[in-house]
């Protein structure tokens, strides 16, 4: 009896262990960050004009995702240059800042999060295609990168630009 209350009692914990670890599947594949960035042109001072394609299976998860890939793709990718485009490095250089922030990463990234405070869409940029299972939507993004470049510096994630001197 004592044997198969042990048991009953471990499958229910690995069954709510389960249960409170499972992301729903769009859920999962937005946090994947899947995407390109590149230069759209010359925003106004304080911003870069990016292009962003953003690659999933749904178009919806897609289109959302775009703007948040932005974002991410100016702190930790930064993007080449060319066209009359001046690339630009990453806001975030040190290797591993991603997992080191995550709790702030987490929150900033999150569906209505502080990310949105940073981007304004163009309208009439969109495109889209499917390519094989998946769409690749692609958007322009004007990114706010000073007040970004503040708001990581207030945070800790970044030095300013004036450290040490």
């Amino acid at each position: 009896m004592k044997k198969k209350l042990l048991f009953i009692l471990v499958l229910m914990v690995t069954a709510a262990v389960a249960t409170v670890d499972a992301k729903p599947k769009a859920q999962r594949e937005m946090d994947e960050f899947r995407y390109e960035i590149q230069c759209a042109g010359n925003g106004v001072q304080g911003t870069y004009l990016v292009r962003v394609w953003t690659y999933n299976k749904k178009l919806k998860a897609a289109l959302e995702a775009c703007p948040r890939n932005a974002v991410h793709g100016v702190i930790f990718k930064g993007f080449v240059g060319g066209d009359g485009c001046v690339g630009q490095r990453a806001l975030v250089r040190e290797p591993g800042a991603e997992m080191e922030y995550e709790d702030f990463f987490n929150h900033f990234f999150a569906s209505n999060g502080e990310y949105r405070k940073y981007i304004s869409i163009v309208p009439g940029t969109e495109e889209q295609m499917k390519v094989d299972k998946v769409y690749k939507v692609g958007i322009v993004v004007s990114v706010q990168k000073d007040e970004l470049r503040k708001a990581l510096e207030a945070a800790g994630v970044i030095k300013s630009l004036n450290y040490g001197f």
